[in-house]
Parts: C-alpha cells; sequence; structure tokens
C-alpha cells in the first residue's frame, strides 16, 4: 500500500507539472500583445498577484522557513521567472499610465516582501512560527491571486464576452488549484488547502462563464486586399478591402 508521504509526492509532482501548465497559459496572451505592440484590454492583476504569491510561496519553501518542502520551492522559483518576463513585456506595451501603476505595485511588493524576509528571520526563531507567519500571508496572498481574475470575470457578465478570458488560462487554474488542494489534504496542510480550495471554487467559475458567453462572443474580422478585376475597357487598378471572418 502507497504511503502518505509517497502519494503526496506523487501528486506534488503532478501539481508541479500543472502549475507550470499554469504559468505558461498566458504564453498566446503575451504573443499577441507582443504582435499587436498593445496590451489592448488585457489587465495585468493577475500577472502582479501570482509574482507576489509566488515570491511569498518561495520564501515558505525554504529550509529555513518550512522543511521538506522541495516541490513547493522548486515550482514557485520557476513562476517568479516566467511571471517577471509577463509583468516586463506588459510595462513594455501598456499605456503610460498603467505602466506607472504597475511599477508602484511592483515597488510597495518589494518593500513588503523585504520586510517580511527580515521581521520573519529575526522575530521568529523555530520553523513552528516562521510557517505559520508566512503560511497566514501565503493563504492571504494566495487567495487574492486565485479572486485576481474576478476583475476580468465582470468584464465578461458585463460584454456577454469571453475574448479577454483565455480558456486554457481558466482551465489550468482549475486544475492547478484542485491538484493542490488534494496534495494538501493527504498530509494536511491547511496554509495550502484554503487559497487552492478557493482557486478551484474561482476556476470552476470561470469555466462556467466561458462556457455560457462563449457563443455571444463577437467574431473579430480582419481586412483582406483583392485585386480588381480588369476588364479589356479598363486601364486602371485598385484595391478592393472585404471583411472576412476569422
Amino acid at each position: 500500500m502507497v504511503s502518505a508521504d509517497v502519494a503526496r509526492n506523487i501528486v506534488g509532482i503532478i501539481g508541479n507539472v500543472i502549475s507550470f501548465g499554469l504559468f505558461l497559459s498566458p504564453v498566446p496572451t503575451f504573443w499577441r500583445i507582443y504582435k499587436a505592440k498593445d496590451v489592448e484590454e488585457f489587465k495585468p492583476d493577475p500577472y502582479l498577484a501570482t509574482l507576489m504569491n509566488c515570491l511569498l510561496w518561495f520564501f515558505y519553501g525554504l529550509p529555513i522557513v518550512h522543511p521538506n518542502s522541495t516541490l513547493v520551492l522548486t515550482i514557485n522559483g520557476i513562476g517568479l521567472v516566467i511571471e517577471g518576463a509577463y509583468i516586463i513585456i506588459f510595462i513594455i506595451y501598456a499605456a503610460k499610465n498603467t505602466r506607472w501603476k504597475m511599477l508602484g505595485v511592483l515597488a510597495i511588493e518589494a518593500a513588503f516582501m523585504a520586510a517580511v524576509v527580515a521581521g520573519v528571520l529575526v522575530g521568529a526563531h523555530t520553523h513552528e512560527k516562521r510557517s505559520m507567519i508566512v503560511g497566514i500571508l501565503c493563504v492571504i496572498f494566495g487567495s487574492i491571486m486565485y479572486a485576481s481574475p474576478l476583475t476580468i470575470m465582470g468584464k465578461v457578465i458585463r460584454t456577454k464576452s469571453v475574448e479577454y478570458m483565455p480558456f486554457f488560462l481558466s482551465l489550468v487554474n482549475f486544475l492547478n488549484g484542485l491538484c493542490w488542494t488534494g496534495y494538501a489534504l493527504i498530509k494536511f496542510d491547511i496554509y495550502i488547502t484554503i487559497p487552492n480550495a478557493l482557486g478551484t471554487i474561482f476556476g470552476l467559475i470561470q469555466l462556467i462563464l466561458y462556457f455560457y458567453y462563449y457563443k455571444s462572443t463577437p467574431k473579430k474580422g480582419k481586412n483582406v486586399e483583392l485585386p480588381t478585376v480588369l476588364t479589356k475597357n479598363t486601364v486602371t487598378s485598385g484595391n478592393v478591402s472585404v471583411t472576412v471572418e476569422k
């Protein structure tokens, strides 16, 4: 019979794979931003919240805070690099006011994280106390990360369009929350359970909204240039623009 530790490690590895997929799921969105040289109606909130979440979970997984948390440490280290890249791209192509708001949020996150690290290492001298303090913060910011798509979910309901809520991101968000909830329940860890249970619920709501509003999402058209057909009496030519649905 498989022991609880082995089962937890297996689920944790699966969770790492799904989390990696979650971190990569916005790639099509950022490829679209790169090609358009514009962030359009996409919101930076999920990426800023995820960066803060990864910072805290990375700190939580360090041996000086919560020993034997290698799986938590590795995936959040990877997440830091990926989310940092997304935020850099967003800042490059965002409007000036959005760019300054993002930089302000990043400055606050950096200052807050520095204060947390200093406070925990100086003020808490056991793994239990450090795990509790950082774990509570992880619960708070993990919940914020999973709740951050609420802004875009509100937009979906108002516009009856899922254009700016990618399906793959919603699906992986749901699967990620579900897997890590299972991981936390095998050998109960309340700090991992709460935010990921919320993530499962919010991910499910996103999927329901996606399927409900998918058909009402307007299809974007694009202009295609076609040459004018010449007749034997015609001496000039031009281009005719027609709209073709994707």
